[in-house]
């Protein structure tokens, strides 16, 4: 792998996150693109997806999760993420066992303890009544193991769903305004045959750095939650495809087609809560000063709707409020922002 200095790190994470001169119409085309996305904030998470397309529509999101083309599960680090249809399985395949035993561990902390009896007995009620219902809340399931005589506090039962979701058994049903709503994955996305694991790993990984480029190891630990001996032999099984580069002595991973063509100064971004522009790595400096990061997240990981400017991180903004309401923290960012704000608003309305 040749080691070269990196120009515009800034610039490169824009282009290749699909932030500036997004290349794509179908926001499952975006989701598939950037592997698996942090969906965190319910509402939020379709500005997150719909921002990284050419003509942003929250209906036109609407209709691609609804169909099954999108979903939305727990998966990576315990939390939730939306996947395309077609890698729906294979990071399953892949990433479930860890977040398995991360969740016994968070159960254990906590005191909690579920036998297999209930952990399966619990599993094949939430598995019916979705079959049933098509589209479950988490009160329909509630009412449904009161019909069978079983009740449970609200923290007993989001370990019963994530367990089920790791397994492949329940995954996002319809996309309402406000609440999550659970689907049979039977009746969600096509099953598929064996899975080899490596296969699985190397298409993960090339996700992750084609686009989020550039980004270190350290970055990938991070974001994928998988051991580092797997991120190192998911980086090795791409080959020739993805080079080293340094910037500021730090070495940064990027694949061969990497864009580096197309920024454009002067343009502000409304980005949402746990958008990946900033949870998708570690080396977070590059594009938020280390002395603004309280603005945008804190120690306990709760993160801030942010604008950022020629790609650096410089204000924070209110996106359920129906006129323009902005802050900032840098006064050399300080300016109008009423042409991204129109973005928004009008993506809101289609």
């Amino acid at each position: 792998m040749a080691k070269n200095e990196m120009i515009n790190p800034v610039a490169i994470r824009l282009l290749n996150q699909q932030l500036v001169a997004p290349q794509f119409s179908d926001p499952a085309e975006v989701v598939s693109y950037m592997g698996a996305m942090q969906a965190q904030e319910y509402r939020m998470m379709r500005w997150a997806v719909e921002m990284r397309t050419r003509k942003p529509s929250a209906k036109t999101f609407k209709k691609a999760f609804d169909s099954g083309r999108i979903i939305r599960l727990h998966l990576m680090r315990g939390t939730w993420q939306l996947v395309s249809a077609e890698d729906y399985w294979p990071f399953i395949t892949l990433c479930g066992p860890k977040s398995i035993a991360v969740t016994k561990g968070w159960m254990s902390s906590n005191k909690i303890s579920i036998p297999d009896d209930e952990l399966f007995r619990v599993r094949d009620i939430l598995a019916q009544t979705a079959a049933d219902k098509g589209s479950v809340t988490k009160e329909d399931i509630v009412q449904a193991l009161e019909e069978r005589g079983l009740q449970m506090d609200d923290h007993r039962l989001s370990y019963h769903i994530r367990m089920a979701e790791f397994t492949g058994t329940l995954c996002s049903g319809d996309l309402l305004p406000m609440k999550a709503t659970y689907a049979l994955t039977a009746n969600k996305v096509k099953s598929q045959g064996a899975i080899d694991r490596d296969e699985a790993l190397m298409r993960f990984t090339r996700k992750y750095f084609q686009s989020r480029q550039p980004a270190t190891l350290e970055d990938f630990v991070w974001w994928s939650g998988l051991n580092v001996s797997d991120c190192r032999k998911g980086i090795a099984l791409l080959g020739d495809s993805i080079h080293v580069e340094k910037w500021k002595g730090r070495e940064f991973y990027l694949t061969d087609d990497c864009r580096t063509r197309g920024f454009r100064k002067g343009k502000f971004l409304l980005i949402p809560p746990y958008d990946e522009y900033l949870i998708g790595y570690k080396s977070r400096d590059i594009v938020l000063p280390p002395e603004h990061r309280h603005h945008a997240h804190n120690n306990s990981g709760i993160f801030q709707p942010v604008i950022a400017y020629d790609g650096t991180i410089c204000g924070n903004w209110s996106p359920f409020k129906d006129d323009c309401q902005a802050t900032f923290f840098s006064e050399t960012c300080a300016k109008d922002i009423t042409e991204a704000w129109q973005s928004y608003m009008n993506y809101r309305k289609k």
